[in-house]
C-alpha cells in the first residue's frame, strides 16, 4: 500500500483537531444559550411566585381592613370619632362580634408600621365606656393582641371622608363634623332618626419596597 492511500485511509478513519475544536465550541455556545433560557424561565416563575404571594397578602390584609371598617361602631357608641387617624396610626373602634344573647361589647383596632410591618393591634373586648375610654387614651399593652399583617412596608397613610368637607386626614375636620352631627339632634326631628356619622368614607393608601407606586383602597364606614 502506497504512503498516499495510508493518509486518506487516516483521514477516513477520524476527525481532525480542528473539527473536533469546532464542534466543541459549537456544543459550549448550546449548552449556554441553553442554559440562559433555563435561568430565564426559572427567574421568571420565582416573580411570578413571588408577586402572588404579596398579592394574597395584600387581599388579606385589605379584607380585614374591609371588616373592621363595615363593624365600625356609631359616635355615639364610641363617645369620639369612630375612625381616626393620629399619631402615625389608623384607629377604629368597632363592634367585638359575641354570641347571640350575650351584652354588646366594643374593641379599639389600630394598624401601624412597626419594624417595617403594618401590624394590626386589638384591645379585648370592653365591657363599659371606661375601659373603652382607656384603651382610646393609652398605648397597645400586652394585653392587645398584636397581628403582623405585611412585610416591607415603609409607609401607611388614611384619609377620611367627611360629609360636606371631603377627604380629609385632619382630625379637626372631623370633630367639626362630630360637633354639628351632635348638635343637629338637639333641633326637634320627625321620628327617632340615628345621628349621622362624621366619617363615612375610610381612604387607606400603603406603600412597600416591591412596589413602584402605593396601593390605594377605599372602604365604605359601616356597609
Amino acid at each position: 500500500m502506497t504512503p498516499s492511500k495510508r493518509r486518506e485511509q487516516g483521514r477516513e478513519r477520524g476527525f481532525t483537531l480542528i473539527e473536533l475544536l469546532v464542534a466543541i465550541a459549537i456544543m459550549a455556545v448550546v449548552a449556554i444559550l441553553s442554559w440562559r433560557g433555563l435561568d430565564q424561565i426559572v427567574r421568571g416563575r420565582n416573580i411570578i411566585t413571588q408577586s402572588m404571594a404579596e398579592e394574597r397578602v395584600f387581599a388579606q390584609m385589605f379584607d380585614q381592613m374591609r371588616i373592621d371598617t363595615r363593624q365600625a361602631a356609631s359616635d355615639d357608641e364610641a363617645g369620639s370619632p369612630a375612625i381616626a387617624v393620629d399619631g402615625g396610626a389608623l384607629q377604629i373602634v368597632r363592634a367585638f362580634p359575641v354570641p347571640p344573647g350575650s351584652a354588646p361589647r366594643l374593641q379599639v383596632v389600630r394598624y401601624r408600621v412597626t419594624n417595617g410591618q403594618i401590624v394590626r393591634y386589638a384591645s379585648p373586648p370592653l365591657a363599659h365606656i371606661g375601659e373603652l375610654r382607656g384603651a382610646l387614651r393609652g398605648g397597645e399593652s400586652a394585653a392587645w393582641s398584636a397581628l403582623p399583617m405585611m412585610q416591607g412596608v415603609t409607609s401607611i397613610t388614611a384619609r377620611l371622608y367627611v360629609p360636606k368637607v371631603g377627604w380629609t386626614s385632619d382630625m379637626g375636620d372631623v370633630r367639626s363634623q362630630l360637633n354639628a352631627n351632635n348638635n343637629g339632634v338637639k333641633v326637634p326631628q320627625l321620628g327617632n332618626a340615628p345621628v349621622p356619622r362624621a366619617v363615612t368614607g375610610l381612604e387607606v393608601r400603603v406603600g412597600a419596597r416591591s412596589l413602584a407606586l402605593p396601593v390605594t383602597r377605599v372602604f365604605v364606614v359601616g356597609e
